[in-house]
């Protein structure tokens, strides 16, 4: 019967060496098994630290198990062999004392040069700072005047299981964070509201965004491309509805981009001073709402009873004018689930969706808010 044993393990170990050699790291990778390679310097060396570990990992439990499986089929009972019965060996007590310590040391000083690395910000040649709120990310170019959120592009068609999923379902942005390649980035994050963490595989950053803290990390990307993530701490109902999508591309291509952006941002200034029509606040405003308002207040103005109270009929969007700009722009101390918006929309989209939610869903209040009112009910405060 043991021949038998012999026989079957044998086999089913020259089966897995078969399939191991079959199975190149690739294959490893597409199915999720191992960590990503990524795109950086860092990205590399903490993957190939990682298979470091884990081939001395494997290594040892090979041997372990071995001797271990060994001595119990070499020196079972049946072939006459009796238990030894000994205790406190100094020289065994030394050995697997001083073994691990060395192997420990050794695995410590490749680990202890990446964590270096990892944390050594220094020297930037861009700093962007990261916010995350509930539930999009904010991008500031440090010394610039570009900043702006990225949202969840994905259509909620996909979402609600109406249509198929897109190739990267949950995983795409209306504004993706621009960079520029070959060179060092440091990245500034913190959150507004819950603590989130900012998360893309590729380039081997994961740092938490904690309210009140600024966390730092960095990256350097070689080639262009676009590498994804996502938040990487439960911060709410809407937590895998919060993608980043990061755009390598060449410096000349980042500086036209960003000279771009800081036009824009320029014209989003003097469009402060300007007086819109109805029709023109009223489609703006639908935008803002789908985007901004729609996942909890729902599209049709309902809300979810209990949880999120309803646009439609009620005593904010069809009260005071005053009140309504003020928990739109400043949250609600009642209710915590609802943001402030005063930072993360223009006076132009604030007044809009304000318009918005006045005249929609039956609403129909007849009157308008400009910008300029958006910027002098701030300007109060």
């Amino acid at each position: 019967m043991l021949r038998g044993f012999d026989r079957l393990f044998a086999l089913l170990a020259t089966s897995l060496s078969v399939q191991a050699v079959l199975a190149d790291e690739q294959d490893v990778e597409r199915w999720g098994l191992n960590m990503p390679r990524g795109v950086t310097e860092v990205a590399q060396t903490t993957y190939q630290l990682h298979m470091l570990i884990f081939w001395i990992c494997v290594a040892i439990g090979a041997l372990v198990f071995g001797i271990m499986f060994y001595s119990m089929w070499r020196h079972r009972k049946s072939k006459g062999y009796k238990a030894a019965q000994f205790h406190e060996s100094t020289a065994v007590e030394l050995i697997w004392t001083i073994i691990p310590t060395v192997i420990l040391i050794l695995m410590a000083i490749p680990a202890t040069k990446t964590l270096y690395d990892i944390y050594d910000t220094e020297e930037a040649d861009l700093n962007i700072l990261i916010t995350g709120y509930q539930w999009k990310w904010k991008y500031e170019y440090r010394g610039s005047e570009v900043s702006f959120f990225s949202n969840l592009s994905t259509p909620k068609a996909e979402i609600d299981n109406l249509q198929p999923k897109g190739v990267n379902y949950l995983l795409e942005v209306d504004e993706p964070l621009v960079v520029p390649i070959k060179k060092k980035i440091r990245f500034l994050i913190t959150a507004n509201d819950v603590i989130h963490a900012w998360w893309v595989p590729d380039l081997a950053v994961k740092q938490d965004a904690i309210p009140g803290f600024i966390n730092q990390s960095w990256t350097r990307i070689e080639e262009p491309g676009i590498y994804r993530g996502q938040c990487a701490e439960l911060c709410g109902k809407d937590h895998g509805f919060m993608p980043i999508v990061v755009k390598a591309v060449p410096q000349a291509e980042y500086d036209t981009w960003l000279t771009s952006r800081a036009a824009d941002a320029v014209k989003l200034k003097e469009l402060t001073a300007k007086t819109f029509t109805f029709d023109e606040l009223f489609a703006q405003g639908e935008k803002v709402y789908s985007r901004t308002c729609a996942a909890c207040h729902q599209p049709n103005g309902q809300g979810v009873p209990g949880v999120f109270p309803a646009i439609a009929g009620s005593k904010i969007a069809t009260g005071p004018l005053t009140g309504h700009m003020n928990i739109v722009i400043d949250g609600s101390e009642v209710n915590p689930a609802m943001q402030a918006f005063g930072e993360q929309l223009s006076e132009v989209d604030l007044a809009a969706v304000i318009t918005y939610q006045r005249n929609a869903f039956g609403n129909e209040m007849g009157d308008t808010v400009q910008p300029v009112d958006i910027l002098n009910f701030k300007n109060k405060q």
